[in-house]
């Protein structure tokens, strides 16, 4: 494949099928795949992929032997309907790459960080989900962890990095971290693996991206001209490995660029032209059960199946994506409060949240972006005038919005919803 990005014409915009192969530098390449990959267990819930697919037994001997969390009790697995209540998931991402020798070269394991943490949210009526990032960089507390080998634990320390409780004690300590840090209970979990990104957006035939302005990035040798793309595969890798070349450069607005792909990549998965197609979905949750660990909890395709029937039919602009608020410190990012824990008392108040703030440094809106019709306001209702209950209702009227607004985050929470359609903030070698 040629070393040049080929974009097709297609009426006046630019698509491309493919990205500039480069040089994957091993020192990076691991850490900054695995947030998305991680995620794609909670695309595809919220995306409501088909049960019957994830019930497949293909699928369900796909999946990885679980792992116990701390919480777990034993208890009856749900019938295949929406699950009752609410529901809080830990979607974990490893940097580790056993057995994904094709795709990052026979060298030795590199670790197993988390370099991905994100906390699906599922509302208590089922009308609105969200999917919370936590920057890998972000200094928490560590309670005390079982060893994964079983030998012992590890002290509680008062400050470490979030991405290294999966290497202290696997998902289980992850999990336990998140819970002592949100004040959430998690009964479910999922360790994925980054090799997975290419397997899902190949599955639903390419993930279509905006790039507002050129991104240039010499280590994942990423180089895109202003334009619209449909990325699968390692391509799809690429554009979701890239720091250097979008917003500022960080990770903070890499996460950003993440976010645009998340959501694109449920727009597509909830589209007709997916959910119609039984290899799309078949192939897309496949690709997603044999790339993850499960807690025994979540280790039934009952289970996950319940979840997606609860889903399947949430309005795309109820579905948000937002990163934590965080500020600055030496060597990282710590909790900004009292922002932080005013998200985190919302959602365990399972208030709808709303976005207030930007979706951050690393996209921009698309200026392409389709545009929705203003319905029209219904007539004012004359309280002094009695209603009565034979007259005809008129089917064109436009009904009365029952929802709440919910809680308004802090406007320092970044983020979008899956509604929304964003542009990377491309950023060229000039600027690096």
């Amino acid at each position: 494949m040629s070393d040049q990005l080929r974009p097709r014409t297609n009426g006046s915009k630019n698509l491309a099928t493919v990205a500039r192969h480069g040089r994957l530098k091993r020192s990076t390449a691991f850490k900054t795949v695995a947030r998305f990959v991680a995620a794609g267990l909670a695309v595809v819930l919220v995306s409501g992929v088909s049960v019957a697919a994830i019930a497949t037994f293909d699928v369900a001997v796909s999946a990885q032997p679980s792992v116990h969390l701390d919480n777990e009790t034993k208890g009856p697995v749900p019938s295949i309907g929406a699950i009752d209540g609410g529901v809080n998931m830990l979607v974990v991402g490893s940097d580790s790459r056993k057995g994904q020798d094709a795709i990052f070269g026979p060298e030795d394991s590199t670790g197993d960080l988390n370099d991905v943490t994100m906390l699906l949210h599922i509302s208590e009526d089922h009308t609105n989900a969200s999917v919370i990032s936590f920057p890998r960089d972000m200094f928490v507390p560590i309670p005390s962890c079982n060893k994964v080998d079983g030998s012992g634990s590890y002290n509680a320390m008062s400050r470490q990095k979030i991405n290294t409780t999966l290497t202290y004690g696997g998902l289980a300590c992850t999990v336990a971290t998140v819970e002592k840090l949100t004040g959430l209970e998690i009964p479910f979990a999922a360790e994925v693996q980054f090799s997975g990104v290419m397997a899902m957006s190949t599955a639903v035939g390419g993930v279509p991206v905006c790039v507002a302005e050129p991104i240039e990035d010499e280590y994942t040798g990423l180089d895109l001209a202003a334009g619209e793309y449909t990325l699968e595969g390692y391509e799809a890798l690429q554009f979701l490995r890239t720091r250097h070349g979008v917003g500022d450069g960080s990770d903070l607005t890499r996460i950003n660029n993440q976010q645009l792909f998340m959501s694109s990549l449920v727009r597509t998965v909830k589209s007709a032209d997916t959910l119609s197609d039984p290899g799309k979905v078949y192939s897309l949750a496949k690709a997603v059960t044999g790339n993850m660990r499960l807690s025994d909890s979540l280790n039934n395709v009952s289970v996950i199946a319940s979840i997606a029937v609860a889903l399947k039919d949430i309005d795309l602009d109820k579905v948000v994506f937002a990163q934590v608020p965080t500020g600055n410190v030496e060597g990282g990012v710590v909790p900004s409060q009292p922002a932080f824990k005013n998200m985190f008392t919302a959602i365990a108040a399972d208030e709808s949240i709303q976005l207030s703030g930007t979706t951050g440094g690393g996209t921009v809106a698309d200026p392409n972006a389709p545009v929705t019709e203003t319905p029209v306001p219904a007539e004012p209702v004359d309280p002094a005038v009695p209603v009565d209950p034979a007259a005809p209702v008129d089917p064109a009227a436009t009904p009365v919005p029952t929802d709440t607004p919910g809680t308004v985050l802090d406007e320092s929470v970044t983020g979008q919803t899956a509604a929304d359609y964003t542009c990377s903030a491309g950023r060229t070698l000039q600027d690096q």
